[in-house]
């Protein structure tokens, strides 16, 4: 893979042409196609075209979202960009940031600055939250999952001094926590991957999101923007003072964890104004539809054990036939795996517009029945 580059830095320059031929063809044969019409396995889409070239332009210009006048243009871009995305979430404020990791950070750290002294969360939570909480010096407690993969939020006791975080869309298996108002101090909602489901008919799968102190959103998963673009929103337009820093050199205070981060908000932008909201929603509700007759298929498999109905758009299976082992090595990008209660399942997950559902399907038959 890497016999062509250097084992040591080159003490002279190369053509410009070769080099990035030499990359261009490296990144075609050795990347994994997320658009590819088989592609069905991780949470990662395939970017479009308009963001993926407006990437470039961001690169060329090289802005600065922690000084606002190395950055005229995108600091407005992304104020803008979040005035279109918080009614969805009936929120107030935010900023965007390099991931949902950072993001939950971000919220986390409100919270604490608000007065709570733990964070609570599903098993089935993503890891981030628990490493926020070690990195913010709080207790974290992690809360069994029913057998459909929701926190049991029953027997949480008293959360007067807690961050609750509730995950719209786990990783492994796509399911929504109950969003009911509780008690608790703060409650933080991890729409990382469901969020924007907000803005398609499926828009009730997150009812409840509204009363949220703090939302979390990857803009690189279901807004199909490239690595790096994540939103965290916030209910109390003052909450960005909590998380706010000045500093001699800085003509604004700067807001959230990263201090110098680019302008994320601009492909995102081009991509909504190219589709609209409409285009947006048609894209995730095919993958809405795609799963659910995946799932359909899988379900009335004899050969095949299906977990339960997919709630957004991931699927988990099993061969009652044949190792697990076997069929992803036969599948391969089609199908990713994943544990739930320490078993191993076969994922799919649809975040490809591209994806042909009719093909997946037939590749996993063969894959089961040869």
């Amino acid at each position: 893979m890497l016999e062509s580059i250097p084992l040591n830095l080159p003490e002279l320059s190369s053509d410009y042409e070769d080099v990035y031929s030499q990359f261009e063809n490296l990144m075609t044969e050795f990347s994994a196609n997320l658009g590819s019409t088989s592609a069905m396995a991780h949470m990662d889409p395939p970017t479009p075209k308009i963001a993926a070239q407006i990437v470039g332009l961001n690169a060329a210009y090289n802005q600065n979202l922690l000084h606002p006048d190395l950055s005229p243009l995108a600091t407005k871009i992304e104020e803008r960009a979040i005035a279109w995305l918080l009614p969805f979430f009936s929120m107030n404020d935010g900023h965007f940031c390099a991931g949902s990791t950072i993001a939950n950070l971000t919220a986390i750290w409100c919270a604490r600055e608000h007065g709570a002294k733990r964070v609570i969360a599903s098993q089935d939570a993503h890891m981030s939250v628990a490493k926020a909480a070690h990195i913010l010096g709080i207790k974290f407690t992690s809360v069994p999952a029913d057998s459909d993969g929701r926190m049991k939020n029953d027997d949480l006791g008293d959360l007067k001094d807690a961050c609750l975080v509730l995950t719209a869309g786990t990783t492994g298996r796509g399911v929504v926590d109950s969003l009911a108002p509780t008690d608790a101090l703060w409650t933080h909602i991890d729409a990382a991957w469901a969020g924007p489901l907000r803005l398609t008919k499926h828009a009730h799968i997150l009812d409840g999101i509204e009363t949220a102190d703090s939302v979390a959103i990857s803009a690189h998963k279901w807004f199909y923007q490239p690595k790096d673009s994540a939103l965290i929103l916030f209910a109390d337009r003052k909450a960005r003072h909590k998380v706010s820093y000045g500093g001699s050199y800085l003509a604004t205070p700067n807001v959230g964890v990263q201090g110098s981060r680019s302008a994320a908000a601009i492909p995102l932008m081009a991509t909504l104004m190219l589709w609209g909201r409409t285009g947006l929603a048609t894209r995730i509700e095919k993958n809405m539809s795609d799963a659910l007759k995946l799932a359909e298929f899988l379900h009335l498999h004899q050969a095949i054990e299906l977990k339960q109905m997919p709630e957004t758009a991931v699927v988990n299976w099993r061969p009652t036939n044949k190792s697990i082992e076997q069929v992803l090595a036969t599948l391969g990008e089609t199908s990713s795996r994943t544990q739930i209660d320490k078993e191993v399942w076969v994922r799919q997950v649809a975040a490809n517009p591209s994806a042909d559902v009719d093909l997946i399907i037939s590749k996993i038959k063969n894959a089961v029945e040869n």
